[in-house]
């Protein structure tokens, strides 16, 4: 795994260093997100919700309902796409992005539609895009990864009387994932790809107590069994570099990918274990449909999965932490702990409802943010 790593490492070096921003007086559009999901021991996308966690995002961020998608249960969770713009000169624009099998639950900047109705289908109409303009963005005190996005040489937005540097919507769609993901036994897991396209860079990632370890694998066609990831100490920069290059050979430009690893860094090294990939080309356009006026003479849309899963290690761990009433080790698991609950006690709903309501709790006094 170390050779194949320092290869791709050699390859993401290239990449980086061969691309640069050229713009002209057309429009570029360049778009990253991740969709968020949760294994079930058959491997498919599960239903779950985040049990109340708070909201992660500035207060000046449009929601369709105060709590409305801490409660909403879904098997995708369509964290932050942020959408740029780039042109040589100040243009105007519409966009409309759907979301058929989803709800739209944050956005900023406003749209032309009231929160009430925005359902299924967000609209941006006369975006001025205007590079070189003035970067009069809503701030507010202490630090949040929402900001990290603005790090780009994208153009300044102003929609209305709102300035942004990008487009953000967020969702939660009822969905299956494009890969699939069964734990088959400690540290070993089974990837299906059911897409037509091969997802072009997959890394098997585990956290538990500090101890990091984790496989990075080239394109998954078909099956592909992943065996235990080796134990890695100091090599989280390593894999960082990796996750950018395959960012920027999917489109994006170098400081967009850079911006979506500072806004996320936090979250997809976190505890528990996950299959992190780069979605497959068609599906980003096939679940969220896009359009732009004027079209854009180059588009990107570049989306990482995130599939957490529910190892023997971790349910050990929770089950563990309740026993001991330990309701921080328990809270370490944040969104993802109801789909870990139902796997640790199948078939009880009493003690799941028991564990939820202590945690909940515990949630409450410390004003948990992990949504």
């Amino acid at each position: 795994m170390r050779a194949a790593l320092v290869g791709l490492l050699a390859a993401v070096t290239g990449v980086l260093a061969a691309t640069e921003l050229k713009l002209d007086d057309g429009l570029t559009v360049h778009e990253w997100g991740t969709f968020t999901s949760v294994a079930g021991e058959s491997g498919g996308s599960v239903s779950w919700n985040v049990l109340g966690c708070g909201s992660d995002l500035p207060r000046f961020v449009i929601r369709q309902g105060l709590r409305f998608k801490s409660a909403l249960p879904g098997t995708i969770r369509m964290e932050t796409p942020v959408m740029y713009f780039y042109s040589g000169r100040e243009v105007k624009a519409d966009v409309k992005v759907q979301f058929p099998q989803g709800t739209m639950t944050e956005w900023y900047p406003g749209t032309r539609s009231a929160p009430e109705k925005v359902g299924s289908v967000l609209g941006w109409s006369n975006i001025k895009v205007q590079p070189g303009g003035s970067a009069d963005f809503p701030i507010e005190k202490g630090g949040n990864r929402y900001y990290a996005a603005r790090s780009t040489d994208a153009a300044p937005l102003t929609v209305g009387e709102q300035h942004e540097k990008f487009l953000f919507y967020r969702g939660v769609g009822s969905f299956q994932a494009p890969l699939s993901v069964r734990v088959s036994g400690y540290g070993r897991v089974t990837v299906e790809n059911q897409a037509q396209a091969s997802a072009p860079l997959a890394i098997l990632f585990d956290n538990h107590d500090g101890r990091v370890r984790f496989s990075v694998v080239g394109s998954i066609e078909g099956t592909v069994a992943i065996e235990e990831p080796a134990v890695h100490s100091d090599t989280l920069a390593e894999l960082r570099k990796t996750l950018e290059g395959g960012l920027v050979a999917q489109g994006l430009f170098p400081k967009e990918a850079h911006a979506m690893l500072e806004t996320w860094n936090d979250s997809w090294f976190e505890e528990g274990s996950r299959l992190i990939y780069l979605v497959p080309a068609g599906v980003v356009d096939e679940m969220l449909p896009l359009h732009v006026d004027p079209a854009p003479s180059e588009i990107a849309r570049v989306f990482l999965g995130r599939i957490e899963l529910v190892t023997p290690e971790t349910m050990r761990a929770v089950e563990s932490a309740v026993a001991r009433g330990d309701w921080a080790g328990v809270n370490r698991y944040g969104r993802f702990l109801e789909p870990i609950l139902r796997q640790v006690y199948p078939g009880n709903g009493a003690k799941i409802g028991e564990v939820e309501s202590a945690v909940a709790k515990f949630r409450q006094r410390r004003g948990a943010v992990c949504e």
